[in-house]
């Protein structure tokens, strides 16, 4: 059985006076902030995340660079470079 619409504001008119609007307003405004860090945390945390997969997709391609690819030639010839001069 439901509460009816009579009910819930009764007991909302107790709870204000028990608790007071001030005390209210700054539990309302504190699981308002909780919320907003937990939705922050959530983004990072997926950042992070993504962040991750994308340095594993890269090491993962340069595992799978044939030996002698473009950058070891490129870092041979610079080395015999050296030496010559």
């Amino acid at each position: 059985m439901a509460p009816s619409v009579w009910q819930l504001l009764i007991v909302l008119l107790i709870v204000v006076m028990i608790f007071g609007t001030k005390k209210l307003k700054n539990i309302g405004s504190d699981l308002g902030g909780a919320i907003r860090n937990f939705k922050e945390g959530m983004r990072d945390a997926s950042a992070d995340t993504t962040a991750a997969a994308e340095v594993g997709t890269n090491a993962q391609h340069l595992a799978h660079q044939p030996p002698g690819g473009h950058g070891e030639t490129i870092d041979v010839q610079a080395r015999e470079a050296s030496r010559e001069s």
